[in-house]
């Protein structure tokens, strides 16, 4: 999720990279290849012909990865940032810059659980595609026929809600929800609370009419979710995706939790606008729009997964037909080269999505054209130059490594 009342609406679209100054005490910490899919699945999409699409992960260009990594940690300020990089016949990226605790100086790297705010829609809106397959619930269907009370709620449809084009008001841009989070961080939010914070504000605009970023289409879905299955949104995903997956290092945290080893997590969301740990916060006030914690193993896996349907092994995750609706990825009407489809983006050809949540912020995508996935976790979620500082990286890095396919995002207030 995302900036002070504005950046808590959860991240999906912000960025362009500025000067860039300061210096960054600690270097890399290289690694060996992290864990993931042994190779593209039957029917996932594999390398271009000609290869050009990603530059080869030679040791120059590792090298000016490096450097552009530790240019835009100097100039936003960021502490820790984990980069992971890997194509189909092609050497690996796997690096750590920076701390992952600045009151110890431990050294931030690869194996550290991190919590993926937003990232979270996209494990939310498959368990509502695999139900969806199951025929217990339409893309369709209008949110009323499930949860009583929506404002327009007998004409939000269910695709409307996941790909963010339902008019309802975004919670957590509502200022007695900011107040009740940052005076006590550590409270519980139940969803029918967070709910409650939208419903009070009149509908913004008509159902489908256009593109909106939002949080509470995630908390109606997840509700969805939980009363079609039969089971908590946090099971449901552990046994439908999580473990066909073999993502044993991705959990759904039922309060305060955090697995160890985990970075700490600097941000300025306070009630004294001074920066604080938010490492023990309770992410229950992101529920299904915002809660999963993960790491980049597990995210590894999951670029590819999310963006083909297919699990590691071969077998489907989502239908053919479910998944091309989801990737339906319409234009949100003021950024260029970018569309979002059901609860997933495609910008610049690089399909997934972004997470910021207080003192985190991640990134991770999958380029068809080569395979290729990238993902980065950043142990901050303070903004630069009002830019997410993840898709500062994801710009900076991709500049690098897919020039033809450059993960920019303009500044906007829509995500």
């Amino acid at each position: 999720m995302s900036h002070t009342s504005a950046r808590l609406r959860g991240a999906a679209v912000a960025v362009a990279v500025g000067a860039l100054l300061a210096p960054v005490a600690a270097g890399p910490v290289w690694a060996s290849p992290a864990a993931g899919p042994a190779a593209l699945t039957a029917g996932s999409p594999g390398p271009s012909p000609s290869g050009t699409a990603v530059r080869d992960l030679t040791p120059g260009v590792a090298r000016q990865l490096d450097a552009a990594v530790r240019t835009v940690m100097r100039a936003a300020d960021i502490p820790g940032v984990t980069v992971g990089i890997w194509t189909p016949g092609q050497p690996s990226y796997v690096r750590s810059f920076g701390v992952a605790d600045k009151a110890t100086g431990r050294r931030m790297a690869p194996d550290l659980y991190m919590r993926i705010g937003s990232e979270t829609k996209t494990f939310t809106v498959t368990a509502l595609l695999q139900l969806v397959d199951r025929r217990k619930v339409g893309l369709d269907d209008p949110i009323g026929r499930y949860v009583d009370g929506v404002p327009n709620g007998g004409r939000i449809t269910l695709r409307q809600l996941a790909d963010m084009r339902s008019g309802l008001f975004n919670y957590s841009e509502d200022p007695d929800f900011y107040k009740a989070l940052t005076s006590d961080p550590q409270r519980p939010f139940t969803p029918r609370q967070l709910l409650a914070y939208s419903f009070k504000h009149p509908v913004l605009f008509q159902p489908g009419q256009r593109f909106f970023y939002c949080n509470t289409n995630l908390i109606l879905l997840g509700l969805v979710v939980e009363k079609e299955s039969g089971q908590r949104l946090g099971d449901y995903i552990r046994q439908h995706v999580l473990d066909p997956a073999g993502m044993d290092h991705t959990l759904f945290p039922a309060g305060t939790e955090f697995p160890a080893p985990h970075a700490q997590g600097y941000t300025g969301q306070t009630a004294n606008g001074e920066e604080a740990d938010a490492a023990d916060w309770n992410p229950s006030w992101g529920w299904a729009a915002g809660a999963i914690i993960s790491d980049l193993r597990d995210l590894h896996t999951w670029a590819p997964t999310v963006a083909t349907g297919r699990f590691p092994d071969g077998s489907r995750m989502v239908g053919a037909a479910t998944q091309k609706q989801r990737l339906t990825t319409p234009g949100t009407g003021t950024i260029k080269g970018a569309g979002y489809g059901l609860g997933i983006f495609d910008v610049q050809g690089w399909i997934g999505h972004n997470g910021s949540l207080p003192g985190y912020e991640t990134l991770t995508v999958y380029l068809p054209a080569t395979g290729t996935t990238l993902v980065v976790l950043l142990n901050t979620d303070t903004a630069y130059r009002s830019q997410e500082p993840s898709t500062v990286l994801g710009e900076a890095i991709t500049k690098v490594i897919s020039p033809a396919h450059v993960y920019r995002l303009p500044v906007t207030r829509t995500g």
